[in-house]
């Protein structure tokens, strides 16, 4: 479990256990002119995120738990402390909080450049340039703010949804990791952490998905899946693929959640890995480096996941302090649709839930739209189709 918290703890003031700010429901509402809606940056799963100033001049994300979320206020608490006693170049900062009434709000920091999800994957209009050092800058500082949340907090925090919706870029485009709301602290010498499953489609480990065991190498899956994304420009949800890379669609129709990884895997058995990289880099790209990142990203995302580096060794593998072609990479792990999950589930002797496979379907579509990135924060997708186990 990752708190052993009653819900009188939650639904109270959570103070003590924490030394961050505690703001009034006033004090936010004014700094952010009442919640204007011009003011509102973002929406995710649990609600509206707004950019406010504070009367030092400093300017803040605040974000709105929404009313509405049936398991807003578990989230709402994990976040809290999942991310209270951390600080890391690589992570949001957070500055405080309020519980008031039925009010729950986090305050961070606020980052000029929004997500990675907005700007380098979106379609619409970006004044940022995603030169070739810029990216790498990128994927390492994420690297490095996962490695110290698996390796140097104590105990372990497994954050359970690495995605470029949840990269957000300082004036400097500087990343930092951010929503914590599915964080899992991973206690000494425990390999793994049963709970329910949840994390987004395209970027959720397969193995974690039909077992619902969450360790640190799901998020270094996740983590492998957004590494590719960064080099090529694209999600791994969006299957307008170039035409001579169609016939992967016309092979594998089932896959709408992992078309680039499922591209980068063919390319890389063919030796030609340079057609994954973003065309739209300029001089600077450097295109053994982007080979090489490509292929940590299959490490990352190999099928055996005792196969997959620890993000210790992703950091030094991506600065080169690591070899990288001495390590053989196996093919992938990818979940090809919901039946695939499904079977596979009843397999490991995992109860489904009948009722909720409709829902679980109209995410999936919902999840392979090409429309996903151009969303400021994407809602993170909690799996109801097999049971918690929390």
């Amino acid at each position: 479990m990752f708190l052993a918290v009653t819900f009188d703890i939650i639904c109270t003031d959570p103070s003590g256990d924490i030394n961050i700010t505690k703001f009034t429901y006033k004090e936010l509402a004014r700094v952010t002119e009442n919640f204007n809606p011009s003011n509102k940056i973002g929406e995710g799963g649990f609600g509206s995120v707004y950019k406010g100033k504070l009367k030092n001049g400093k300017f803040v994300a605040v974000k709105v738990l929404s009313l509405e979320s049936r398991q807003g206020v578990k989230e709402f608490l994990n976040e809290l402390m999942a991310i209270s006693n951390v600080s890391h170049e690589n992570l949001v900062r957070l500055y405080g909080y309020c519980v008031e009434g039925n009010q729950r709000i986090l305050v961070y920091n606020y980052l000029e450049n929004n997500s990675l999800a907005q700007t380098l994957l979106g379609h619409g209009y970006s004044n940022i340039q995603f030169d070739w050092a810029t990216r790498v800058n990128i994927c390492v500082g994420i690297a490095r703010g996962l490695a110290y949340l698996h390796h140097v907090v104590n105990p372990h925090i497994v954050h359970r949804d690495i995605k470029a919706s949840n990269i957000l870029l300082d004036k400097d485009l500087t990343p930092k990791i951010s929503d914590f709301g599915l964080a899992k602290l991973l206690p000494p010498d425990a390999s793994h952490v049963s709970t329910r499953v949840a994390g987004t489609l395209g970027y959720l480990a397969p193995e974690y998905a039909i077992r619902g065991q969450v360790t640190r190498k799901s998020d270094v899956y996740s983590f492998g899946v957004l590494l590719l994304e960064i080099v090529s420009g694209r999600s791994n949800t969006n299957t307008r693929l170039p035409y001579e890379d169609q016939i992967l669609l016309e092979k594998f129709p089932e896959i709408t959640n992992g078309v680039l990884l499922l591209q980068t895997w063919v390319h890389y058995e063919e030796g030609d890995l340079e057609k994954i990289i973003d065309t739209f880099l300029g001089d600077d790209l450097d295109v053994a480096q982007a080979c090489r990142f490509l292929k940590i990203g299959l490490l990352c995302t190999q099928d055996v996941t005792k196969h997959r580096p620890p993000m210790s060794q992703v950091v030094r593998m991506l600065t080169g302090e690591m070899d990288v072609d001495v390590e053989k990479i196996s093919k992938p792990a990818i979940i090809s649709d919901f039946m695939d999950l499904k079977v596979r589930s009843m397999r490991k002797e995992v109860d489904i839930v009948s009722s909720s496979t409709s829902t679980l379907l109209s995410s999936i579509m919902a999840h392979s739209s090409p429309l996903l990135s151009e969303e400021t924060t994407e809602a993170s997708m909690t799996f109801t189709a097999i049971s918690d186990r929390e």
